[in-house]
């Protein structure tokens, strides 16, 4: 199996280190002590606590600047004690990290094994292949629409699509192109119903490919609505790439997309 999990916990714990870092080299330039803020009626009262030997001092006003220093210092030590505290977990997590998961037991057992087992969770490869063997009838093309073909061997509806096709193909995420997804009480065929193998969940892209036109856009529209009325939404599992006929389709935002989303 594809460890992805790992792999967020340990980009996690990259950032939460460096976060920490950064901190505790920030703290070595603010003042001592701390602030104490206390109320009498509507009016508030700063002190700076913490000074060696000395009690509490009180702020006015001309000490402004020490006291947004000081809160703020207050503010860096809590994020700095939550860093640490979840950094020193994921340490531990990944040091401890399974050198199988659930899903890849299946195919550890030999041959023979296998032969006599029925895996309670499938492996990966056989989970792609068993959603992508799943047929079902894509929208029809009428006729002169012209012909763009997919190197896998499908036709879509556009040069764009083409492209975010062998896209995914190239970088092996399991997609399917127009299948029909029923919300509420209509049917309609997103451009692309992806397999998400990270967590096994379906996601989809639409590629709006006349963001220009305004009869076009008010369909899209509409189209968004519907899938969020169905609790599918923008940025969780829904996803959209856009060009007009001015601005083509970017590449880049399909590889970045299959880079963080849809893996």
């Amino acid at each position: 199996m594809d460890n992805g999990i790992k792999d967020v916990i340990v980009a996690r714990y990259e950032r939460i280190s460096r976060l920490a870092e950064q901190i505790g080299e920030r703290l070595k330039h603010y003042p001592s002590g701390r602030i104490k803020i206390r109320r009498r009626g509507d009016y508030k009262y700063f002190y700076r606590s913490g000074l060696s030997g000395e009690n509490d001092v009180y702020l006015g006003r001309k000490d402004t600047r020490l006291i947004e220093d000081l809160i703020r210092k207050g503010y860096l030590e809590s994020v700095l004690k939550a860093s640490l505290a979840e950094s020193q977990l994921l340490k531990e997590t990944i040091a401890n990290y399974p050198q199988y998961l659930a899903e890849d037991v299946y195919g550890t057992l030999s041959a023979d094994r296998r032969d006599l087992v029925k895996p309670i969770i499938l492996p990966d490869d056989q989970f792609i292949a068993k959603w992508q063997s799943t047929s079902y009838t894509p929208k029809v093309f009428e006729e002169n629409t012209p012909y763009y073909s997919t190197i896998r061997g499908e036709r879509v509806r556009s040069k764009s699509e083409q492209i975010i096709a062998d896209r995914l193909y190239a970088q092996k995420i399991p997609y399917k192109y127009e299948c029909p997804l029923t919300l509420g009480d209509q049917v309609i065929h997103p451009d692309f119903t992806i397999l998400r193998i990270s967590d096994r969940t379906e996601v989809y892209l639409e590629h709006c490919g006349r963001a220009d036109d305004p009869n076009y856009t008010e369909g899209m529209v509409k189209r968004i609505n519907l899938y969020s009325l169905s609790n599918i939404i923008i940025g969780n599992r829904l996803f959209l790439s856009f060009e007009t006929s001015a601005t083509p389709l970017d590449v880049r935002v399909i590889d970045n997309l299959i880079k963080t989303v849809f893996r």
